[in-house]
């Protein structure tokens, strides 16, 4: 038998955490001095605790790791409860990410402060153009309330224009309006160029209007990096004396498998000050 030091050690776990499984059950000594209280563990033993630890670090609750560990839960039912959990491990691995993309893009911003080159900004007019689109309501106009909206809306889009027979003959375009109910939700409009007659149903054909003036410029790279591209373009409305008019349309130039090589031209409708 171990003691209670010699078995934190081989299990590689504290002292006081041993003492918490023995007071709530979890994981008894198998045996106890009766003169001095000490506490003496078996080998076997390990295997119990590895399984209370693994099952913790899932975030299963003390009560939840004493019924699996007691064989109280069945098989199947433990291997739905391990599916559940690595599925919102998962997904919360996946919104840690695109945080991290965000903290990335506000951080290239901040260093590029003073120094944002406006040269690439072209102030053009736009015609207007036909399109399908879909739309549906973001909470913000923040990237990650936009992106879980937008992706969903373009693929639901294809897969009803293919059901259609309608087939696209120009980019996506993306725009935005603020929603009527205020509160900062916005309408995402989801579209793709087609030829086709106007229309609603399971998607709707319209014209979108054309851009009098727009301040455009090019950003290479997934949309999630987008912030540093925009506050050039806000830059240069500013200091050249022009007033927003409205959200900027995205239009997807090129769209390759590899989200860092995608091409995409803003473009700000515009008036002057």
């Amino acid at each position: 038998m171990f003691t209670i030091g010699d078995f934190a050690r081989h299990g590689r776990v504290s002292v006081r955490m041993l003492r918490h499984y023995d007071a709530t059950g979890l994981l008894r000594p198998a045996h106890v001095d009766p003169a001095s209280g000490y506490r003496h563990y078996t080998a076997a033993q390990l295997a119990r605790l590895n399984r209370v630890i693994a099952l913790k670090d899932l975030g299963f609750t003390l009560q939840q790791v004493r019924d699996i560990v007691d064989e109280k839960v069945g098989a199947e039912e433990l291997r739905g409860m391990l599916r559940l959990r690595r599925a919102e491990l998962e997904s919360a691995m996946a919104a840690t990410r695109a945080r991290l993309v965000q903290v990335e893009a506000r951080l290239r911003a901040i260093e590029s402060e003073g120094h944002m080159p406006t040269n690439d900004v072209v102030l053009k007019s736009v015609p207007a153009v036909r399109v399908a689109e879909l739309t549906a309501t973001a909470e913000s106009y923040q990237p990650e309330d936009i992106g879980p909206v937008i992706g969903p809306l373009y693929e639901e889009l294809f897969r009803r224009l293919d059901s259609a027979g309608v087939t696209p003959t120009g980019p996506g375009i993306a725009s935005y309006e603020d929603a009527p109910e205020g509160g900062g939700r916005i309408i995402v409009h989801a579209a793709v160029q087609v030829c086709a007659e106007p229309r609603d149903g399971s998607f709707r054909v319209l014209d979108l209007p054309p851009l009098e003036q727009a301040a455009t410029i090019v950003h290479r790279g997934p949309m999630d990096t987008v912030l540093p591209t925009a506050q050039t373009l806000a830059h240069w409305i500013d200091i050249h004396g022009y007033r927003s008019a409205g959200y900027p349309r995205e239009i997807s130039l090129e769209c390759p498998e590899n989200r860092d090589d995608w091409v995409t031209e803003l473009q700000a409708p515009v008036h002057r000050s």
